[in-house]
């Protein structure tokens, strides 16, 4: 995989907004003022991203994509238009960010030989109280 990271200014030709009225704060002004934006980014389309990339974000978000592979993110929690469509693209930069993080592989350890004592030490004597419990024959 790349060492690029993946930004929302890099994809910026690619992302789609949609503005709307919002039903965050803002009193009478909430009810003429499309505040609220929607960004769409087709994944599954876009001419940045390169296949192997493609196919992780596929993956890692499959649950937010629709069947077309488009991802859809929205935020209505501020006033202005300008500062939801900041925090969407922040979302969206969050989102990519944990989507291309390569997890780590496992390497399968055996436990210590003081570990492994240790842990016979206590069941012989765990098993050593639970005999003296017991009413004699």
């Amino acid at each position: 995989m790349n060492s690029r990271s993946i930004t929302a200014s890099l994809l910026y030709s690619e992302l789609d907004f949609t503005a709307s009225r919002s039903g965050g704060p803002g009193g009478q002004n909430v009810n003429k003022v499309n505040s609220k934006i929607t960004l769409k980014f087709d994944v599954a389309r876009s001419q940045i991203l390169s296949e192997e990339e493609k196919t992780t974000i596929l993956r890692a978000l499959a649950s937010q994509l629709t069947k077309g592979g488009v991802l859809h993110l929205s935020s209505q929690d501020r006033r202005s238009q300008l500062e939801n469509k900041e925090a969407v693209l922040n979302k969206l930069e969050i989102l990519l960010k944990k989507a291309l993080v390569k997890k780590k592989v496992r390497k399968r350890s055996s436990p210590s030989k003081t570990a492994v004592e240790k842990r016979i030490r206590s069941k012989k004597l765990h098993s050593e109280k639970k005999m003296w419990r017991q009413k004699p024959e």
